[in-house]
């Protein structure tokens, strides 16, 4: 397997900085640039993130001494010295469009953690497992781009990667109806319980934009390709309510669904312990060997014993039982930061390098 050469945009934040750590030995990518906003711009990694490193590991040597350059100043440097990059940053929702695109167009693929092009039809927002047709959108969108080999992925919200996953084995079944209450991490917001100091025992019942991206990014990876585009599913109806939570990293969902043809319970826990995807198939190097794994235990899934189950990348659902107002209930949990953001693009990025999109 040929090494390919990355570049983190968006290196000194908290997903940035997990894509760092996790990048650090990966088999396929070496990370040779970093960039950051023109604050950051010029000093060697290390310095720029020496107050404010927030992963468990400390920064790996062999980035540590790159410089960080300037995100948007840089751009077409960067793009013409790396394959690919990962996009992580902070900035308006425009900007953060034209910066992607503005990447792309100079030939650059960009695999991106933001949510600002979630919405453009031409722009796939991948589940590895679940959705990965969807890339064959790129070759439309790399027409509209006028580019041979740049385009824009990106991965979806945090917060639908606990309770999709366990409702996708499910769809044969019609699902009608989802109403899913998620209890979010604070590294979910880019910052820890140091930082945040008001999250320790405390709970807010509100995360700006969060349960209208909840509701309607599931029915765009549950879409169909169709002249170019990626045209979203009629169905389910989806409502959700997101909450804050004092935990550190792990977001937790309680889900109620209602089915035109209702399974019963041991077939939905059957169809949930077999279903694995694509990359489980092509064993990439991200990928958990089972991507749910199911908790008989009533106590299960539980944030602190089941967030990090194969690496962070795996999905946990338990308590799946009857509802007597919906059909079925459950409880899942996903790593907001590994499967959720970073792990999340990595992996994809790994399925787009095995299907030929970054050569």
């Amino acid at each position: 397997m040929k090494k390919y050469n990355v570049a983190i945009v968006g290196a000194t934040g908290m997903v940035g900085q997990r894509f760092v750590s996790l990048l650090d030995g990966h088999p396929w990518f070496k990370v040779t640039a970093l960039a950051a906003s023109s604050a950051s711009a010029g000093k060697r990694y290390a310095e720029a993130v020496s107050t404010r490193w927030l992963m468990e590991k400390p920064i790996p040597a062999g980035v540590g001494g790159l410089i960080v350059q300037d995100a948007a100043g840089d751009c077409e440097k960067i793009a013409k010295a790396v394959d690919f990059i990962f996009c992580a940053v902070d900035m308006p929702k425009d900007e953060i469009k034209a910066l992607e695109e503005k990447y792309a167009k100079f030939d650059c693929p960009v695999v991106s953690n933001n949510s600002a092009h979630r919405g453009t039809p031409d722009v796939p927002m991948v589940l590895p497992e679940v959705n990965p047709e969807h890339f064959e959108v790129i070759k439309a969108q790399r027409k509209r781009l006028g580019v041979e080999r740049g385009f824009i992925a990106v991965k979806s919200n945090c917060s639908i990667q606990s309770y999709l996953p366990a409702l996708h084995p499910l769809r044969e079944y019609g699902i009608r109806e989802v109403l899913a209450c998620t209890y979010q991490a604070i590294s979910g917001a880019g910052k820890n319980f140091d930082t945040w100091p008001e999250m320790v025992d405390n709970l807010i019942p509100y995360i700006g934009g969060e349960e209208e991206k909840s509701e309607q990014e599931p029915l765009k990876v549950w879409g169909t390709l169709s002249g170019g585009e990626i045209k979203n599913a009629a169905a389910p109806v989806i409502t959700t309510q997101c909450l804050r939570v004092p935990v550190s990293d792990g977001h937790m969902a309680a889900v109620f669904v209602k089915f035109d043809k209702k399974p019963d319970v041991e077939t939905a826990k059957q169809l949930m312990r077999q279903y694995t995807g694509l990359p489980q198939e092509l064993a990439l190097p991200s990928a958990p060997k089972q991507f749910l794994h199911l908790f008989e235990e009533d106590n299960r899934p539980q944030t602190g014993l089941d967030r990090g189950l194969e690496n962070g990348m795996a999905i946990s659902v338990g308590r799946v039982r009857e509802d007597h107002v919906y059909d079925l209930k459950f409880v899942c949990l996903s790593h907001n930061t590994l499967r959720g953001a970073a792990g999340g693009a990595v992996l994809m990025a790994e399925l787009l390098t095995a299907q030929g999109y970054l050569d």
